[in-house]
């Protein structure tokens, strides 16, 4: 479960610690070649500079041991064990009888760090394409980026799909492959032309022997840059004699008109046509896969620029759905210089703006679509408002609420009074938002209400998810948990990988309104790895942001803050406002944790992104509120809580409501704080948000001890403390346990319980341990500081009444 090269540098570690203390050791570090086993012999060398003549301590370093003999050290390993002899053996494969550890490969962002080391500079999309294209091989990343043209770097020409030539790993993969027989080079070509092809296939062809495929099987690398490498290593007269084999050998479809298409003279346009009509089929199925192989062969045999562009654009749009922005990118470069008409280039608008709401700068790809939806309006309206839809989208997740704005006028201009109902549902989004993040509440509520309804009946994910956000506007959390739900589920169901992370980020906020942080957190982490996964590097910052909030409102500083680092960069460079104001509010909140309300309150001012969300903003307005009036600053106060009560009671929902009591009570004095405080802890009762209602406890507490009625206080403590206990939120449990201590009343401590009793982060915690893990890995899986786990884990064996990890093993057992 360790990361990166850390689980070797430990087991390496391990060796040399051994022969320290007078015991020896061998270990076989095995993986590819480029791996960096080299390197980490090198490392374990400067690692051991203390292993000299006069300690008596030897290490022993072997590098390339697959092409020796190693018998003679199986023999002499019994008389190593009580000596100070470290063994080290770098080899590309596993030694029988020997331990060994697999050189992992290098992680995605580490290889995007190395990319930059060696670039400075270098632009951050074609460093993650070159990341990715390598695969996690360090000694790929290198000559690749050393292979990098002035065209390549300047974006003109595509970043390169294979090794270069004459680069040591080419010449290791050419070597492998010259020396494979006659009938494994042939079973080889065959998978090359067609990475389809399965083995059970294969070994039914004639002639073909079940050796050669066994053979060969050890270059069936299924990583785009070994193949691409090797397919252009293969000579021209075997990649026709694959083409001839298939076009004879596979059933009819798809597969089988391509490979005769190559071996065809002359124009291929009647079998272009063929595999545009599969394409589509496999669309319509949610195949995208196989949608974006048939668009790019049909684009590859079609005669007219204009339709090779369209097909072409059509593969670049599976790709996006299926979440391999890198590979759309690469097939829009190819694209768009093929035709000057409106409708391609409007096409490669839509796609390219596309990625760049998942992992490139929001405001670019705002204005990208919505010139894409101007020109597409015309001839294909349908299309034309789904780039409006995303352009409003876009904008939001930049915070730009004047260019959200004017798409939302546009949205006004263009709905017609017999709008088909997807698209209506689109405009009334745009409408809607606007309206609401401009604070014209009674203008949003009947366009909002009206995509809730649409999306109800609407099948598709799109219409779900935005359904989903209205609902959560308006305040029905049940409504938008469900229909996010569902939006995910539509999402996996017809293969659009890209629309999960987003539909997840409404399917923990809708959580996270009702103070139900189980299923918030689950569905932030859930769209963090989503979100890796499909390439969309702006919804993985949205995550963790969330997760970020869910620490912060629990009192957890520490862990808030570790998330919100995790994210800040990504934030700061692609101008993410929406993440960056719900950095800002739980950065908010983690100040009013260690009693700085000053540096609260300017928290929202001072956020560090180029536009603050107008939405998050006045959902952490009850934060806003109470810092202003713990600083002193009650027009401030004022100010806030007037817009967070105008959208609250425009909605009506229970626990917003009951905030903007609490908030109205903050303020008061005399009486009418009484009054208020009393509603609001009857709606939050109603409204179902049990964290709230201990905050709001825990405040009118401390009122009523400071007004002398300290058996009123104490009844409402004992409340908080327990609901407070539930979250696991400490530092608001120590301050109701204080407050306690304050009217008179000795505060018991935290409540012992057994394993069902545990937190949700409790019991993530406790099976990851139980499962092997250390301090460090569990901190790196949740997203939290090594400290907070080691505070979790201290909570766990009090709760459970063990003392070490090997008694919570068989607890858990």
């Amino acid at each position: 479960m360790l990361r990166g090269r850390d689980r070797q540098r430990v087991a390496v570690d391990a060796v040399l610690d051994r022969a320290r203390a007078g015991r020896g050791g061998v270990l076989v570090l095995h993986g590819e070649a480029g791996s960096g086993r080299t390197s980490l012999l090198r490392a374990a060398r400067h690692a051991a500079a203390d292993f000299t003549p006069d300690s008596r301590r030897t290490l022993l370093c072997v590098d390339d041991a697959h092409r020796l003999d190693l018998t003679w050290l199986l023999d002499v390993l019994p008389e190593l064990e009580d000596e100070p002899v470290a063994v080290l053996v770098a080899a590309d494969r596993p030694l029988p009888g020997l331990p060994g550890v697999e050189v992992d490969p290098l992680d995605h962002a580490t290889s995007v760090r190395v990319l930059r080391d060696l670039l400075p500079g270098l632009p951050g999309e074609l460093a993650d394409d070159v990341a990715r294209t390598a695969c996690g091989n360090p000694l790929a990343l290198v000559e690749l980026a050393r292979s990098l043209t002035s065209a390549q770097l300047g974006g003109v020409e595509p970043p390169p799909d294979v090794l270069p030539p004459g680069s040591t790993s080419r010449a290791r993969l050419r070597a492998r492959f010259d020396a494979l027989t006659p009938d494994a080079r042939r079973a080889l070509g065959l998978v090359l032309v067609d990475d389809e092809l399965d083995v059970d296939t294969l070994v039914r062809l004639p002639g073909l022997p079940v050796a050669a495929v066994q053979e060969a099987a050890a270059l069936m690398d299924p990583r785009p840059l070994v193949r691409s490498t090797l397919v252009a290593e293969l000579p021209l007269a075997e990649r026709y004699e694959a083409h001839a084999a298939l076009a004879e050998s596979l059933p009819d479809g798809p597969r089988r008109t391509w490979h005769r298409a190559v071996l065809a003279a002359g124009p291929r346009d009647g079998q272009a046509d063929a595999l545009a009509e599969a394409a589509a089929r496999a669309r319509g199925r949610g195949d995208f896969a196989a949608a974006a192989r048939d668009h790019q062969r049909a684009a590859a045999l079609t005669t007219a620029p204009d339709l090779r562009a369209r097909r072409l654009l059509s593969a670049a749009a599976d790709h996006w759905r299926r979440g391999l922005p890198h590979r759309a990118r690469t097939i829009l470069r190819e694209a768009v210089p093929l035709s000057d008409h409106a409708e391609p280039r409007a096409l490669a608008d839509l796609v390219r703006g596309g990625i760049e709401v998942g992992n490139g700068l929001p405001d670019v790809a705002a204005r990208r679509l919505l010139r894409a939806a101007g020109e597409l309006v015309g001839g294909n309206r349908g299309l034309a408002v789904t780039a409006l839809g995303f352009a409003g989208e876009a904008a939001a997740v930049a915070g730009d609420h004047v260019l959200h704005a004017e798409i939302a006028d546009l949205a006004v201009a263009w709905r017609t009074a017999d709008e088909p109902a997807e698209s209506r549902l689109t405009l009334d989004h745009l409408i809607g938002t606007a309206a609401s993040y401009a604070g014209r509440h009674d203008e949003a509520l009947p366009a909002l209400r009206s995509v809730v309804e649409l999306a109800e009946r609407l099948p598709d994910a799109k219409s779900k998810v935005w359904g989903g956000h209205a609902a959560y506007v308006l305040g029905d959390a049940a409504k938008a948990h469900a229909l996010a739900d569902r939006g995910v589920t539509a999402a996996r169901e017809s293969g659009l990988t890209t629309l999960v992370p987003w539909a997840l980020t409404y399917r923990a906020l809708a959580a996270l309104m009702v103070d139900q942080h189980e299923l918030a957190l689950t569905a932030a982490f859930e769209g963090v790895h989503a979100a890796t996964a499909a390439g969309q590097h702006n919804a993985v910052a949205d995550h963790l942001m969330v997760l970020a909030l869910l620490a912060a409102l629990r009192g957890d500083a520490d862990t808030a803050l570790h998330r919100i680092d995790a994210a800040a960069d990504q934030v700061r460079q692609r101008g993410l406002g929406r993440s960056g104001t719900v950095g800002a509010w739980a950065s908010t909140c983690v100040d009013l944790t260690r009693d700085r309300p000053a540096d609260a309150l300017r928290r929202m001012r001072t956020a560090s992104v180029r536009g603050v969300h107008a939405g998050i903003r006045a959902l952490a307005a009850p934060d806003i509120v109470e810092a202003a009036v713990r600083s002193g600053h009650p027009d401030t106060a004022d100010r806030a809580l007037h817009r967070y009560e105008k959208w609250a009671h425009s909605t009506g929902t229970a626990s917003r409501v009951a905030l903007s009591h609490r908030c109205r009570a903050l303020i008061s004095d005399g009486p009418g704080a009484d009054e208020h405080f009393t509603e609001a802890i009857r709606l939050h009762q109603v409204g179902g948000t049990p964290l709230e209602l201990a905050k709001t406890e825990l405040f009118y507490a401390n009122r009523l001890r400071r007004n002398r009625k300290p058996r009123q206080a104490r009844e409402l403590l004992h409340d908080a403390v327990h609901h407070f206990e539930h979250y696991e939120a400490d530092h608001w449990a120590d301050r109701a346990r204080a407050e306690l201590r304050a009217t008179g009343e000795a505060a018991e401590g935290p409540t012992g319980s057994r394993v069902a009793d545990l937190t949700p982060q409790q019991r993530q915690i406790a099976h990851l341990v139980a499962e092997g893990a250390t301090n460090r890995e569990v901190a790196e899986r949740l997203f939290l500081s090594r400290r907070t786990v080691e505070h979790h884990l201290r909570n766990i064996f009090t709760r459970l009444d063990i003392r070490s990890r090997v008694e919570l093993v068989k607890f858990l057992d």
